[in-house]
């Protein structure tokens, strides 16, 4: 399979600008040794609605735009290449499912953009010409087709030619677990996927926080589920598409990594403290914003989502302003013990999963201790309201419900190191969570 490796040099990207439903071509992006640089095209350039991909890190200028220090191609673009799962399909395509790491490692980051699928999330795709746009088309294929290529590949087992092509169209999405994206008449939608290493329904668990947290109050994308094949499947809505009579449109969006100039290696440094401040002098409605975000930080650590990286934050970018998408991957996730850890920093140098970090971390989102005590309280009324109907409406089962209730969501750890003064916070989590466990 090996023999099927192309080494690409460059790739050009192409991008759908504000409002237009076709692709124009923006420019190119080259590999020099180990390092990506970026060249805009003197046509896109003289474009009068032309937009950066994104500033300050691509910047509308002619001539050669290196990464900055540290990133080796702009994370802008690094947007819009495949995660775990996506390069999972990629390598079992272009090398079988078990090949070598030393094999792995020649494939670069150009080939992963390039053998993506095309309807990938933003307004970016990559093509190996910069005149004639051909996108990657899907196949059309069933969920229980969708789950038996997903099955494949988490088994190394080659796909057949019908099933690569369908499941390569969600190459391009981020994330680890499996997924796929599904055209469905007037929507687009995210299909995730059981995986076979679960040993609890992650999906079901997913789709209980993003209803909950809706009923927060907080802005979530839409989610359903179905079962196909006797498997769980969840469905999210997609944000980043707007219908526009027969065609679509594609609104760029750019990762808070991104937004704090970071790449995967520097992930851990990724800092809601520093997100703050981009919010404030760079986003539409700061103030919302903010209260918004620090909703949604609250949320995952009563919910027990500890996988708040910072590609899993995102915003809408109009080539001036950032504005925050909705919340998506709100995923609980298991825990043999307490203590739990957010994977970005809430305040300094804590990331500790307690609503006191939270409480610490106020100020920062231009928010006082009463108004961020308001958001605890009212969130964890609203989970211990909305548990029953939520866990129905999943057809959760008893052991996963017993496991879920009290563990990930409304963790004890979570009023860890909570004072005397936050009594009443206090009295009213445990109320909440004796209320879960029944």
């Amino acid at each position: 399979m090996t023999s099927k490796l192309k080494q690409h040099k460059d790739a050009f990207v192409w991008i759908w600008l504000p409002g237009q439903t076709e692709p124009v071509v923006a420019g190119r992006i080259s590999q020099r040794g180990d390092t990506y640089s970026f060249n805009y095209g003197a046509s896109y350039l003289d474009r009068p609605n032309a937009i950066p991909l994104y500033e300050p890190e691509l910047p509308l200028r002619r001539g050669l735009i290196e990464p900055v220090a540290g990133l080796s191609m702009a994370s802008c673009i690094r947007d819009g290449s495949p995660d775990a799962w996506g390069r999972r399909v990629i390598i079992n395509r272009l090398m079988g499912g078990n090949a070598a790491e030393t094999k792995v490692r020649k494939i670069t980051e150009l080939t992963y953009l390039l053998e993506s699928g095309s309807d990938r999330i933003g307004a970016l795709d990559f093509q190996e010409s910069g005149t004639q746009y051909v996108p990657r088309l899907k196949a059309e294929a069933s969920y229980e087709e969708l789950l038996e290529a997903a099955g494949r590949i988490e088994r190394g087992v080659p796909l057949t030619p019908a099933l690569d092509q369908a499941l390569n169209h969600g190459t391009s999405i981020g994330g680890a677990r499996p997924k796929a994206l599904i055209d469905h008449g007037d929507r687009k939608l995210i299909a995730k996927f059981s995986a076979s290493a679960d040993l609890y329904s992650v999906v079901k668990a997913e789709f209980i926080a993003m209803k909950i947290a809706a009923a927060c109050g907080l802005n979530v994308a839409p989610v359903s589920m179905i079962v196909a094949a006797g498997k769980d499947v969840l469905l999210i809505e997609r944000f980043d598409r707007v219908k526009a009579k027969s065609s679509w449109q594609r609104r760029a969006m750019v990762s808070a990594l991104t937004m704090l100039g970071l790449d995967e290696m520097m992930a851990r440094y990724a800092s809601y403290e520093e997100l703050t401040e981009v919010i404030r002098h760079r986003f539409t409605d700061p103030k919302n914003t903010l209260k918004e975000l620090f909703g949604r930080i609250v949320f995952n650590i009563l919910c027990g989502n500890t996988d708040d990286h910072a590609r899993n934050h995102a915003a809408f970018w109009d080539g001036k302003m950032l504005t925050l998408t909705p919340a998506y991957d709100i995923c609980p996730q298991g825990r043999t013990g307490n203590e739990a850890t957010q994977a970005m920093l809430i305040n300094g140098d804590n990331r500790m999963s307690t609503l006191g970090s939270c409480l610490a971390a106020a100020p920062n989102f231009l928010l006082t201790e009463g108004d961020a005590k308001a958001v605890m309280e009212s969130q964890i009324a609203t989970i211990a309201s909305e548990w029953e109907a939520a866990c129905e409406h999943a057809k959760l089962n008893e052991t996963d419900r017993k496991l879920f209730a009290g563990r990930q969501f409304l963790n004890p750890y979570c009023i860890g190191g909570l004072g005397e003064q936050h009594q009443a916070l206090i009295s009213h989590f445990e109320d909440a969570r004796a209320h879960l466990i029944g």
